[in-house]
């Protein structure tokens, strides 16, 4: 399962990146399908970082990884 969310994230690093930000992978808990990154660059501390989060990283992990439930920043 993280080799598989590193998969994705890779695919969305690019349009963080052409913001000036990044996103990099802290945990992946198999058990409660819990994801945990960081926000890094622009988007640390931007205020539409918590919709990127949830409309964005979530959401494409949860279509493309089975067992994926949340995403959380740390």
């Amino acid at each position: 399962m993280k080799e598989k969310v590193k998969e994705v994230l890779d695919k969305i690093r690019p349009s963080l990146q052409a913001d000036g930000g990044d996103v990099e992978l802290v945990d992946v808990d198999e058990s409660t399908g819990i994801v945990k990154v960081k926000l890094t660059g622009s988007c640390f501390g931007c205020p539409f970082a918590t919709m990127t989060l949830k409309n964005g990283i979530e959401e494409t992990l949860k279509e493309q990884v089975p067992g994926v439930k949340e995403v959380q920043q740390v």
